[in-house]
């Protein structure tokens, strides 16, 4: 893949000039490299043709891909920043973003599925196919846990506590959070673990629970692809993604009653604030909300 023109004069720019943390300089290349291979697939130069609605295009594609507004939001940054560097090189006269709107939380918050919608996806998948239970398990743990994509896809077995019937889930920044699962969804991930993984374990396969046929971990796009697969034969006409079980989880647990402070923390918000008030949540009590208002916990 080829890289966008000037990448590496800006990272170093923003690094020595602007005194970014390593952290956020990698994850201005990362974003950069995700746009340099749009670009690539589109045969769109960056520099004389990606202009407001081509990169508003692409902004939208990653919200229908799955991504959150908050990646989103950072990838605009990430983009202005380096736009805004080629107009200060003289590279290029007019900065392609300055008229590139970021994305509005209520606009880019996916369709939330109803209980009756989940079961159609559920039941659209047959578990007698190779892959068929794997995808159930993975399905029903994203419904049952309300994890992000990215912490579904490095999901491994050391982070199961069975006996417990709790995730320990690895979110943003490396925070930890304990996270409640219910019968339904941990029956599902014995049946995968027994019946269905072996067929896609590979000698060099690690510990991650959800693998590819190449027995590696599936990739956010990957998992994004199998739920719009089966949403498709549910017959369900709104753009599916794996943040929409994750909306879904919430949505379902507020409208039976839960407290808005526990499924926030169930959901592990970033926000500084929000976490320092629930640090000091009983697990008991956590598991005790899950248990009661979560549709698909008891069998």
């Amino acid at each position: 893949m080829k890289e966008l023109p000037y990448l590496t004069s800006f990272l170093a720019f923003i690094q020595l000039e602007k005194t970014l943390s390593e952290n956020t300089v990698e994850s201005y290349r990362y974003d950069l490299q995700r746009l340099a291979g749009y670009f690539e697939a589109q045969h769109i130069n960056p520099v004389t043709e990606a202009g407001t609605d081509i990169l508003s295009k692409y902004l939208r594609e990653l919200f229908d891909t799955g991504f959150a507004a908050s990646s989103i939001q950072r990838t605009l940054s990430s983009i202005r920043g380096y736009y805004a560097f080629l107009v200060s090189e003289g590279v290029i006269k007019e900065d392609p973003t300055e008229l590139l709107e970021g994305p509005r939380h209520n606009r880019y918050l996916p369709a939330v599925l109803t209980v009756d919608e989940i079961m159609r996806i559920f039941n659209a998948i047959d578990t007698e196919k190779r892959g068929g239970v794997r995808d159930r398990a993975m399905l029903e743990t994203l419904y049952a846990t309300g994890m992000r994509v990215s912490e579904l896809a490095s999901f491994t077995f050391e982070q199961l506590l069975y006996e417990e019937k709790m995730i320990r889930v690895l979110g943003k920044g490396s925070k930890e959070r304990l996270v409640p699962i219910g019968d339904i969804a941990l029956d599902w991930i014995k049946k995968y673990y027994d019946v269905d993984r072996p067929s896609f374990a590979r000698p060099e396969s690690d510990s991650t629970v959800f693998l590819n046929f190449r027995g590696r971990a599936l990739s956010r796009m990957g998992i994004w692809k199998i739920i719009r697969k089966y949403a498709g034969l549910a017959g369900i006409t709104t753009k599916v993604s794996p943040h929409t079980f994750r909306h879904s989880f919430a949505t379902h647990l507020l409208e039976g009653g839960a407290d808005l402070r526990i499924v926030q923390e169930m959901l592990g918000h970033a926000n500084i604030v929000t976490t320092e008030i629930y640090t000091h949540i009983d697990r008991e009590y956590l598991k005790e909300v899950h248990r009661s208002f979560h549709p698909r916990y008891n069998k």
